[in-house]
């Protein structure tokens, strides 16, 4: 493969990313890795942090350069891939998200799509990117579409995109604390980089490393909770889903929308979309359709796409899953239905349950890309056997939080009376 002259894109994380092979730089190029500027990396977690706008495109440099870097890491203890699989990783790093949608899993729970199956479809079917795959090397993008898909031969080549400590998770951990100010994701890369080995063709850990692993762990869960399963920012993801639930329940109603969206009626009716048809959505073509729909006759889609454009949030309060706040629900639905106020789109529960560590807990039962550690004795161990911090955290129940969002603005509105007295004492205050 020819080589060219180096490029570099400026990167608040890592200084620079560079590039230094012709197909990297030919993949880049592609419209379909271009579409990736369009969406945003966290979706809707720009509603609570003001600055986390940046995209899926600058995430996937940061995977590819991670992935650069543990390639480097490798080859100064020894284990030097062939320029084959080196590309096929670097190939795999910047392409792995290629298939997300807009305001990512938001749109995916609507349209009931996998962006795991776009990326394959994109990588395979007649695109850009496939063309620049197989020019490199006829059957290149079966490669790579097994790396992502785990299905590649060679588990150290998956295991530097996809695993329990990854080029992944390494970037979105550093850069999206970057970008949202939170301190969290604040990990010692350079340290897990220089305690890597690989025996029996498996990333390794040295044991001098593992307490910049377990604070790489305990970052990765705080920044679940504080960041990714923010409250408001989950407000806004059901914002999104419900107006898009409720897009399509007016289109197979026969609805007469003001405005053409020949485009989205597609993707609904479609019994399977097309990459085509795929790949016209990203963030600025839902805004622009959310913008038509503040001037629609429907009235709850009308409602939906103005708290999209002007924040307008559900409010949420926690509650225990039990029959008697199952009873309270019930009651809420039926007060809502007095006032006026649809429950399908305007009380929704939401679940949320998080680890720090994805263990079976007990090696015989390790995943397959559970973290391991080599020992000075020159065993292998799982990081839970040696540290007691993780051992602590698998011993206790993962955390969870049961969520129940509702319209209060509407609810204040609503006219004076028992339903509407009803719902503010069993929601408002709280939900136990």
């Amino acid at each position: 493969m020819t080589k060219l002259e180096e490029k570099v894109f400026r990167d608040p994380v890592y200084g620079y990313v560079h590039v230094y092979d012709q197909l990297i730089w030919d993949l880049i190029q592609t419209k379909e890795v271009q579409r990736l500027r369009r969406i945003k990396q966290l979706g809707g977690t720009y509603m609570v942090f003001h600055t986390a706008e940046h995209s899926r495109f600058s995430h996937s440099l940061g995977v590819y350069e991670m992935a650069r870097k543990i390639i480097r890491a490798l080859m100064h203890r020894g284990t030097i891939l062939s320029e084959d699989e080196r590309l096929l990783v670097l190939s795999a790093a910047l392409l792995h998200d290629l298939g997300h949608g807009p305001f990512s899993h938001s749109f995916e729970s609507v349209f009931s799509v996998r962006h795991e199956l776009f990326t394959e479809r994109i990588i395979m079917e007649d695109t850009e990117v496939n063309r620049v795959l197989e020019a490199y090397q006829k059957g290149f993008a079966t490669k790579v579409r097994d790396v992502i898909n785990k299905t590649y031969p060679n588990p150290l080549i998956i295991s530097i995109i996809s695993s329990q400590l990854d080029a992944d998770r390494l970037d979105y951990l550093l850069r999206d604390a970057y970008f949202t100010g939170a301190p969290y994701g604040e990990i010692d890369v350079e340290r897990i980089l220089r305690t890597m080995r690989v025996v029996n063709n498996k990333i390794v850990y040295k044991v001098s490393g593992m307490h910049a692993i377990e604070d790489y762990l305990m970052s990765r869960y705080q920044m679940y909770w504080q960041v990714y399963l923010h409250s408001t920012g989950r407000s806004f993801d059901l914002v999104i889903q419900n107006m898009l639930r409720r897009v399509r329940e007016l289109i197979f109603s026969g609805y007469e929308f003001k405005r053409p969206l020949e485009a989205l009626k597609d993707l609904f009716l479609e019994e399977e979309p097309s990459v085509e048809t795929y790949l016209k959505f990203d963030d600025s073509t839902i805004s622009y359709y959310a913008s038509l729909f503040t001037d629609e006759e429907d009235e709850i889609l009308r409602d939906l796409a103005d708290r999209f454009i002007n924040r307008r949030l559900l409010k949420e309060v926690h509650y225990t899953p039990n029959d008697e706040t199952n009873e309270k629900l019930k009651q809420v639905k039926e007060y809502m239905i007095e006032l006026g106020i649809n429950p399908d789109y305007y009380l929704l529960t939401d679940h949320s349950v998080k680890t720090p560590y994805d263990y079976y807990g007990h090696k015989t039962n390790c995943l397959p890309d559970c973290i391991e550690l080599l020992m000075r004795d020159g065993s292998i161990q799982e990081i839970s056997e040696v540290s007691t911090i993780i051992k602590g955290i698998i011993a206790v129940k993962p955390k969870q939080e049961h969520k129940v969002y509702f319209p209060l603005d509407l609810i204040r509105l609503s006219p004076d009376g028992e339903a509407k007295q009803r719902i503010l004492e069993l929601l408002h205050e709280n939900v136990q």
